[in-house]
């Protein structure tokens, strides 16, 4: 537990509010869709998703470094968000 409490709150605050919440709030709003329907596949596809990081992680891991990998997230974040504070005042 002591190490899966990080890693699920991390991925949940991640989660809140990105185009994946909010593409499931769409789908959860459809009246001919059951919600529990929308819950077991939106939730299959972010195990899905996950596990395929996680494999393609392995390759990507022999190849280049943590710290690497690290700081290009870390500054692809930062892009991210650089780029919507921009688009939002345009």
């Amino acid at each position: 537990m002591k190490i899966l409490l990080p890693i699920f709150f991390s991925i949940f605050l991640a989660e809140l509010g990105d185009k994946t919440q909010l593409a499931t709030l769409l789908f959860a709003t459809n009246q001919s869709l059951s919600r529990l329907s929308v819950f077991v596949a939106s939730s299959a596809a972010l195990v899905l998703s996950s596990l395929l990081t996680i494999l393609v992680n392995d390759q990507v891991a022999r190849l280049v470094s943590p710290v690497t990998l690290q700081l290009v997230a870390g500054l692809g974040f930062i892009a991210i968000d650089l780029w919507m504070l921009v688009g939002l005042r345009a």
